[in-house]
């Protein structure tokens, strides 16, 4: 009610546009179920702060360098960073699980 559908002065074909509000509104009543998932679920995020995290960082680095010199690059840094994310969510720190996979103990990360 406090956001009526905007009046239409001139017969157009098509959907009536909508505000970004109604827009809101009307994607978190077709996706309740999944948007109030963390509720029932206490093992489902509140949140995909991880993930966006940890694209964050790809983006920080490509803004700051430019871009990739190759692709051979781009998949190492990112294997690296696969590697160092996945420690920090098992409580391991970056430098510790680094320096056993140097050692040939990458396997640290999954004990």
């Amino acid at each position: 009610e406090e956001n009526p559908l905007p009046e239409v002065t001139t017969k157009k074909r098509g959907r009536k546009k909508k505000t970004k509000v109604l827009n809101l509104i009307d994607r978190l009543v077709n996706y309740k179920a999944s948007v109030c998932l963390f509720i029932k679920n206490l093992c489902v995020p509140f949140d995909n702060n991880l993930a966006e995290r940890d694209l964050r960082m790809i983006k920080v680095k490509t803004k700051v360098s430019g871009c990739f010199r190759s692709e051979e690059g781009a998949q190492e840094y990112l294997t690296i960073m696969s590697y160092i994310g996945t420690a920090h969510k098992h409580g391991i720190n970056a430098f510790t699980a680094i320096r056993e996979a140097l050692l040939g103990n990458s396997d640290i990360i999954f004990n």
